[in-house]
């Protein structure tokens, strides 16, 4: 796991900038690094060693030296690639899975992308063609960024590498801050900073004579088969699984894992014994996995490490968690996420984790809502949308009334993905400029035409997939266990993986008895049975209990009045949120978390 940057440019003293660059990402590689300079590009390299540790060090070259690469990431299928390669006739002179990429791609070209088993970001530049090629594993695993800035092309691991070019001009997308407020982080493509944007997922960008090309070589295409055995579905996931836990576990240091109360990390875990584990919790009774955690790595017969965060070193912690981040991230959990890392780089140099079984398996509790609201099918939707505009009438939130706005909703309408905080109406009133606004249903509307055949719970997945996945769950999981030198693997984003849950019919997903239904069927083959029925969790935090307390509402309220909230919100509007929130009329937790978020990591950024 690494870190890399540069930029294809004309100019001379390429290697100052390339150094400051490097050196904004030093904590994503600590071990070692490396340049590759010529007349037209720079390329800067910074190393977290996990395999080949004595000569494993990038750039890294084909037998001519007419191609280099930069990569980041790990290819767990690289040993079958590299016996096809040197059959072929290639020579090598590492032990690496770098290596393989750069003779993969001489030998087989964009097909090398659709052979790679793995989570990955590479730069390869040919030194002949004088072409820069770009390519971003399939779910969005490993980051990626670039800004096209007159002739030169800008590009790095992370935006704050970008940020340290010295023709690069720093500035707020406010468009992006329009769109934060309703899905809680940044959405891809765009970011926070104008003319920077995301590689999305699956994309490969090519880049020659100061043009840009970019286009997908991967979709997460469901084939549901509705006639499969249930049984046999289960056995096939619990045996894929460990398969993909084996190929993740490859590598020349030591790995561990990360065990919340949930049934993903906890299966995940199963597969651990005689290994280290680690949790972090609160001193709150329903924000603490830690003793579920430590009972069931001493069952299963694991080494456990755990953290209890207090209230203030959460605090203290949050601006530099959002100058790790890069740009504002609303959801508390990376702060968790944070120490959780911090505990684990301590004893180890990579751990699993269970991000991605909610997308792929169905597992989210709002998966729930489109059984739910069948119920409500034979009275008409029109009636609904009656019945929510006289709801809406009445200031106060009562049972049913949350109800009875979804009811009145199709799911293209309700449905942006798992969180979704502002509505365009509450954004107008309390942001100072809107122009050029989209909702949020324009964001989702091509991902819903990919799935417009399946059912809504499939459609919620791949929402979900192409952006929360992307946007939140997979960036907060790159940026805290890199910020803390340590490699963080998914082994539930795994093709293989993929395949299977990407078959399932609605039933073995989400059910009147639970979400994720045949993949707790298939955990339970290596867990207590209580583990599998457990609600997910995941590291929660007690924000809503903190903004309730004199001492952090007043933290809140003082930058909400700030300078920096002046210029971009109705400050009147936000005060009043918060203390809506304080009073205990409303929860607005996640609201103003999103709106003080910003503000913190606005102050590392542009003051």
């Amino acid at each position: 796991m690494c870190g890399f940057c540069g930029f294809v440019s004309k100019k001379s003293n390429k290697e100052e900038t390339l150094q400051n660059m490097m050196d904004k990402i030093i904590y994503r590689g600590p071990d070692s690094s490396g340049i590759y300079t010529d007349e037209d590009i720079a390329l800067g390299f910074r190393r977290l060693s996990i395999i080949d540790l004595e000569e494993g060090a990038q750039p890294i070259y084909n037998e001519d030296k007419t191609k280099v690469i930069n990569f980041n990431g790990e290819i767990y299928n690289y040993q079958e690639i590299k016996e096809d390669l040197i059959k072929k006739g290639h020579k090598f002179y590492t032990k690496t899975d770098t290596e393989v990429l750069i003779h993969g791609y001489e030998e087989y070209g964009e097909d090398l992308l659709n052979k790679l088993r793995g989570m990955f970001a590479f730069a390869i530049w040919d030194t002949v063609k004088k072409e820069l090629i770009i390519a971003r594993d399939f779910f969005g695993i490993k980051p990626m960024y670039y800004m096209k800035n007159n002739e030169d092309l800008i590009f790095g691991s992370e935006i704050k590498c970008i940020l340290e070019h010295p023709s690069v001009e720093k500035k707020l997308n406010i468009h992006a801050l329009q769109n934060y407020l309703s899905f809680q982080y940044g959405v891809p493509n765009e970011t926070f900073f104008e003319n920077i944007f995301c590689l999305p997922p699956a994309h490969i960008l090519k880049y020659k004579d100061g043009n840009i090309e970019i286009k997908r070589y991967w979709k997460p295409e469901f084939n549901i088969d509705e006639n499969l055995d249930f049984d046999e579905t289960v056995e096939n996931i619990d045996k894929t699984f460990k398969n993909s836990i084996e190929a993740h576990k490859i590598s020349d240091v030591e790995v561990g894992c990360f065990l919340s109360s949930g049934v993903d990390s906890s299966y995940v875990a199963s597969q651990f014994k005689d290994q280290k584990s680690f949790t972090v919790g609160f001193d709150y009774d329903k924000y603490n996995e830690i003793e579920f955690a430590k009972n069931l790595a001493n069952e299963i017969g694991m080494e456990h490490h755990y953290k209890s965060i207090t209230d203030d070193e959460y605090w203290e912690i949050l601006p530099k968690i959002q100058y790790y981040m890069d740009q504002p991230h609303a959801d508390p959990s990376c702060v968790a996420l944070y120490f959780v890392s911090k505990i684990a780089s301590e004893h180890v140099k990579v751990v699993l984790s269970g991000e991605g079984a909610d997308e792929l398996f169905g597992g989210y509790r709002i998966y729930h809502e489109p059984l739910s609201l069948k119920k409500t099918s034979f009275i008409p939707r029109p009636i609904w949308k009656a019945l929510a505009c006289i709801v809406n009438l009445i200031p106060a939130d009562f049972k049913g009334k949350s109800y009875i706005n979804r009811a009145s909703k199709t799911l293209e309408e309700r449905f942006i993905g798992n969180a979704n905080l502002f509505s365009d109406k509450e954004k107008r009133k309390i942001l100072k400029n809107t122009e050029g606004m989209v909702t949020p249903q324009e964001i989702t509307k091509k991902f819903y035409e990919d799935v417009k055949d399946k059912d809504d719970v499939t459609k919620m997945q791949y929402i979900d997939i192409n952006l929360w996945m992307v946007g939140d769950i997979l960036l907060k999981a790159d940026r805290m266990s890199m910020a803390n030198s340590l490699e963080l693997r998914v082994p539930f984003l795994d093709k293989e993986v993929f395949k299977i849950a990407s078959t399932l019919p609605q039933k073995f997903k989400v059910n009147d008895e639970n979400t994720k239904f045949a993949m707790r069927k298939a955990a339970l083959k290596n867990l207590p049975e209580e583990v599998s029925k457990r609600k997910k969790l995941g590291f929660p935090v007690p924000t809503r209990v903190w903004l309730r307390q004199d001492k952090y509402y007043n933290i809140v309220r003082d930058e909400f009045l700030s300078e920096n909230s002046r210029k971009y919100f109705n400050t009147e509007e936000i005060v009043k949120l918060l203390d809506d929130h304080y009073k205990g009329k409303r929860d607005n937790s996640r609201k103003v978390w999103a709106i003080y978020v910003f503000l913190v990591w606005y102050k590392q950024f542009f003051n």
